[in-house]
């Protein structure tokens, strides 16, 4: 930690972190544009500390090039460290931990939402797999509907609506089930498996075979069933989108449509899902952006007011 008259200012960190979500989400930094300035600013900020420990724990660059890290504790200390200075407002040093401390000041973020996203990273430090379908949306919790609700507060959401807080979180937990659907090659490489031992047994996987040729259709099938709860919880999260001021709407709806169209095409693609990276196309992007523009205008009659359903995994309220 540090001090002094030749700090960068927040502007400077705001031009960094803008830089961070262009090179490393382009899906996530087409819908910040939707935002007005200030919401948008402080989605960079939130992004730019998600996405330094997320590279910290996956030895990557931006979100590219997976890989094991040789001193995973070494590195969760300093995650938590550098993450609890920010919260208390001290200088880090590391502009994207900067970033934290400036965006949690400026919106009153509940620090146990940073702590909850460190938790995810130490799972995966410690090679943890889940064995049920619920440690399976624990897990997605923990990594990215923590950000739904962290997400959720930058766009003004009262910390104390839970069940706001809840949608968002559906949106985070929709977002990471596409995610691992989309690398599940990726993460083989790295020797992760995001899968639910239980799911393995079920298709008769043989122990660790799950990418082999001979079994690429049972992974299929697999792969739709993600797709499919990922439908389900992203349903849920615009369900939450009438509670948001327009623009913070608008960019949730085209984020979720941009998004699920990659969990759409790896269920589309079977057996060849993960010859390549799934992506979506400058052009399906702003379709997206068009789409839910109309969807933001008639959010209330599209989403009207409804119970959750209880049916759900259900983040842990404290």
């Amino acid at each position: 930690m540090r001090g002094g008259a030749d700090l960068p200012s927040r502007a400077a960190i705001v031009a960094t972190a803008r830089e961070s979500i262009a090179k490393g989400s382009k899906s996530f930094y087409v819908a910040s544009l939707l935002f007005d300035r200030r919401t948008r600013e402080r989605a960079w900020l939130l992004y730019a500390w998600c996405r330094r420990c997320d590279d910290l724990a996956d030895g990557q660059d931006r979100g590219h090039a997976l890989s094991a890290v040789p001193d995973p504790a070494e590195r969760l200390g300093r995650m938590r460290a550098m993450t609890q200075a920010a919260l208390a407002g001290e200088v880090v040093g590391d502009p994207a931990f900067d970033a934290l401390r400036i965006v949690a000041a400026e919106t009153g973020l509940p620090h146990r939402f940073a702590r909850d996203l460190i938790e995810g990273f130490r799972l995966d430090f410690e090679e943890w797999r889940p064995r049920s379908e619920s440690d399976l949306f624990r897990y997605c919790y923990h990594v990215a509907g923590v950000v739904g609700c962290m997400m959720a507060v930058v766009m003004g959401v009262d910390p104390h609506a839970q069940d706001t807080l809840d949608r968002a979180c559906d949106l985070g937990i929709a977002f990471q089930l596409s995610n691992i659907a989309r690398d599940i090659e990726e993460d083989d490489r790295a020797g992760r498996c995001y899968l639910p031992e239980e799911w393995l047994v079920e298709m008769d996987f043989p122990p660790g075979q799950h990418m082999k040729p001979p079994f690429r259709h049972r992974l299929a099938v697999l792969a739709k069933r993600l797709v499919g709860l990922a439908a389900d919880y992203e349903a849920s999260a615009r369900m939450g989108t009438p509670k948001l001021p327009f623009r913070a709407a608008w960019a949730v709806l085209a984020a979720a449509g941009i998004y699920g169209d990659i969990g759409r095409a790896v269920a589309s693609g079977g057996e060849h899902a993960w010859d390549h990276r799934v992506s979506t196309s400058g052009l399906a992007k702003l379709g997206w952006i068009v789409r839910a523009f109309g969807q933001a205008i008639r959010r209330k009659l599209f989403y009207p007011p409804a119970p959750r359903d209880p049916t759900l995994w259900t983040r842990p309220h404290r």
